[in-house]
């Protein structure tokens, strides 16, 4: 952990509510990050003062997205907004024609005293107005047209360097693969490209179709540096392209990308014009991938469940020694280099996150809270122990995961990452008893200090009220131990025998 100088802590630690009014105040500098409109125009349209806009703008430059949440204040939390009144008010404001605040505010409280509700004050009524999604009001507001018009254009360029721009999609393979249950299924294959080099940065294959979660975690394995010493692809990308999926337009993949500074762009909906790159690369795999392996089945074979022979994992491994041994390897018919030199081209060195902890959101989180117990966490029928749990026993916990990866739990404890645990039966790795029992008796020594600690301080206190001396701190030496072996001498006596 930091000292106190160090900077806001990872986006994953904040909660949703500060992440969403991170994201609400990164919007507002966003036309000046990106368009090039002056802070101080961004400022008066986003409805705040241009001390406010620098004050926010210099804490993203130097922290990101989590540096814009606003600081936590001791008594948050005790006064909530019934998030009815909070939906009503909002419902209120986004009617057309649009209403006044004041109209809004006289309505808010005749319907607050009718459904028994503290009646919110003018303030307040006015900040949940100015909350509410710009694009949001355009849409209510304008109509469908201006809002598309507004928010909706994108400005399309040719890219000059690597990750300059990435683009993503999703395809359902021409392609059967035996499923766990022996059926045949058509697995769906999400790739993310690099634009510039046509190198591959990342890529997941999987029998259900895409979603939010999918697309975060094929984003993290892009960005983070690959297992494999041969696919140096990796790094921030300046443009994340996407199509206008709801897998692609996620919450928590917005507020990702405004804290690693990188930019989502989606393309018109119905419109994938500038696609055609990855497009084209879904063909490529289908005809010098694909078309080699028994399962490949395009539109128009009889049959063709009948043809499924490899399982996910062997389609997989297939998949990445194409990927790493000949389509990076090969010149591009466009570029006329392979992808993987052209990537590499002039020393390029990526933009990485300063660690893997800052991508922890795009990892899965269970809904409910673990449980640690005194022998690890369980959970998919596991156990996972890593000795830093031994402090936590008892405690709840919250864990991030990979699902094609539950080797290890990312765990975290109030909001703060604390260990990575590791199922031994997955990852081939054990945590030697040695660990464990030195981690169980560093608790108990910190745990006997601290007891010691308060019981000083209590017996110092009571002796100032009843005037005795303290008890020594000393330990009290234990009483001799006396000898449980009983001596029949008197009772021989007794019954007269020598």
């Amino acid at each position: 952990m930091s000292g106190p100088e160090a900077g806001p802590p990872p986006l994953a630690r904040l909660s949703s509510a500060a992440r969403q009014e991170a994201v609400r105040r990164f919007q507002v500098l966003q036309p000046h990050l990106e368009d090039g409109i002056s802070l101080t125009e961004a400022a008066r349209m986003g409805k705040i003062t241009a001390r406010t806009a620098r004050r926010w703008a210099a804490r993203y430059r130097n922290g990101g997205l989590a540096a814009l949440a606003p600081r936590t204040r001791s008594d948050a939390g005790t006064r909530r907004m019934p998030e009815q009144l909070r939906m009503l008010i909002e419902a209120l404001a986004l009617r057309s024609p649009q209403p006044s605040a004041a109209t809004v505010y006289r309505q808010t409280q005749e319907l607050a005293r009718e459904h028994g509700w503290p009646p919110p004050g003018r303030r307040t009524v006015a900040n949940v107005i100015a909350d509410l999604d710009p694009a949001l009001k355009c849409l209510a507001h304008e109509g469908r047209k201006r809002y598309t018009e507004v928010f909706e254009l994108i400005a399309r360029q040719e890219v000059q360097a690597p990750n300059a721009r990435w683009q993503a999609d999703h395809t359902q393979l021409d392609f059967y693969v035996l499923a766990e249950d022996g059926s045949a299924a058509r697995p769906w294959l999400t790739l993310i490209t690099d634009e510039y080099s046509r190198a591959i940065a990342a890529y997941r294959l999987s029998l259900e179709a895409p979603s939010a979660a999918g697309t975060a975690l094929t984003l993290r394995r892009a960005i983070w540096r690959k297992g494999d010493p041969h696919w140096q692809v990796c790094g921030i990308p300046a443009v994340f392209y996407t199509d206008h999926g709801s897998d692609f337009t996620s919450a928590h993949l917005e507020q990702v990308a405004a804290d690693l500074k990188m930019r989502l762009v989606f393309s018109l909906p119905g419109q994938p014009r500038g696609r055609g790159k990855i497009e084209r690369l879904f063909s490529t795999v289908h005809q010098m991938c694909l078309s080699a392996l028994p399962g490949y089945a395009p539109a128009g074979l009889p049959e063709r469940a009948r043809q499924a022979r490899l399982s996910m994992a062997q389609l997989e491994e297939a998949l990445h020694a194409w990927i790493v041994g000949d389509y990076h390897l090969r010149a591009h018919s466009e570029t006329r280099q392979p992808p993987a030199t052209r990537w590499v081209a002039g020393g390029f060195l990526p933009q990485m996150p300063e660690s893997l902890e800052q991508l922890d959101l795009l990892l899965l989180t269970v809904a409910k809270p673990r449980k640690v117990h005194p022998d690890g966490i369980h959970a998919f029928g596991l156990r996972y122990l890593d000795p830093t749990l031994a402090a936590f026993v008892g405690e709840s916990v919250i864990i991030r995961y990979d699902p094609c990866d539950l080797a290890e739990l990312r765990i975290f404890h109030r909001g703060d990452f604390i260990c990575r645990a590791i199922c031994a039966e997955l990852a081939g790795t054990t945590t030697s008893m040695r660990e464990i029992t030195a981690a169980r008796r560093a608790r108990r020594r910190q745990l006997t200090r601290d007891l010691a600690e308060r019981t000083s301080l209590v017996d110092q206190l009571l002796s100032h009220r009843t005037g005795l001396p303290a008890p020594s701190a000393e330990p009290i030496a234990a009483p001799p131990v006396q000898r449980r072996l009983k001596i029949y001498t008197e009772e021989w006596r007794s019954t007269g025998r020598p």
